[in-house]
């Protein structure tokens, strides 16, 4: 529902659209390995991730991996995990009433204010901001 109602609301012209756009990530790409380490770091998204640790996951070298990463997603691992958890803290943002800082601990983040700057970098707007715009209860 809150997915439907950001595609339909278009702001005036000059302002930016990012703020409704979801990460989406590819796993059509036909790389196993590499699928395989998709959909581990959705289920440990918000964990501390080791470059190495990826590559053992996928079963290859870290330059290969890394390279491989790359190609299928588009993204760096780095760049991945981070809209990964973007992503989730969003839908935190919308649907619960947790403390910025405590969004950012439980995505993954150590320090609120990198979270801070994450957020504003890929979506356009403060969290707080964010969470005034698009909260679930905000809206009711």
């Amino acid at each position: 529902m809150a997915d439907t109602a950001k595609f339909l609301l278009v702001d005036p012209s000059g302002r930016e659209q990012r703020h409704y756009a979801a990460f989406a990530p590819r796993l059509t790409h036909g790389d196993a390995p590499i699928l395989k380490v998709q959909h581990w770091l959705q289920a440990h998204r918000s964990e501390e991730i080791a470059l190495a640790e990826l590559a053992a996951q996928a079963g290859l070298e870290q330059r290969t991996f890394l390279r491989r990463f790359q190609k299928a997603t588009g993204l760096r691992p780095t760049e991945y995990v981070q809209a990964l958890r973007i992503a989730l803290a969003r839908e935190k943002l919308e649907f619960s009433r947790d403390t910025v800082e405590r969004i950012a601990w439980t995505v993954g983040y150590k320090d609120p204010s990198a979270f801070r700057r994450v957020f504003q970098k890929v979506t356009g707007l403060s969290a707080s901001a964010y969470r005034e715009r698009f909260s679930a209860a905000a809206s009711a």
